[in-house]
């Protein structure tokens, strides 16, 4: 059974740490493709801006590396967003967590790779799974 990754924003943030222990199976999760959205992507460069101090040149660089091992990226769209309401009521997750899971369906992803989430957890057909565990 093939699994389709969806990689929430803290995955890629590892990604890029040089000095996070964490970094070596976020880039080999990477290097085997999957899914992100314009969310992830956005929230990406805030946090590799706002945290770890990195240039813009730097964020578009490692955001270009990032599309290139991903599949283009989900668009935020309002079915997402209607999706994502539903999904932060009935299993009250925060609404930014909740688009990423609501992308994920969208793109029919069954796994959502993320260490903010709550592991082994079934959205629908989607299993989060927090690599680092």
């Amino acid at each position: 059974m093939s699994v389709r990754p969806f990689f929430d924003t803290n995955i890629l943030i590892h990604a890029v740490s040089e000095e996070d222990a964490r970094a070596a199976i976020a880039q080999r999760l990477l290097a085997a493709g999957g899914h992100i959205s314009v969310q992830v992507l956005n929230e990406f460069a805030a946090i590799a801006r706002r945290k770890l101090k990195k240039s813009w040149s730097e964020i578009s660089g490692a955001l270009e590396d990032i599309r290139s091992l991903c599949e283009p990226a989900a668009p935020l769209t309002v079915q997402i967003h209607e999706s994502a309401l539903k999904i932060a009521e009935e299993h009250g997750y925060p609404i930014y967590d909740a688009l990423i899971l609501a992308a994920a369906l969208a793109a029919g992803c069954d796994t959502v790779y993320s260490e903010d989430m709550q592991d082994g957890q079934k959205i629908g057909p989607i299993t989060i799974r927090n690599p680092f565990a």
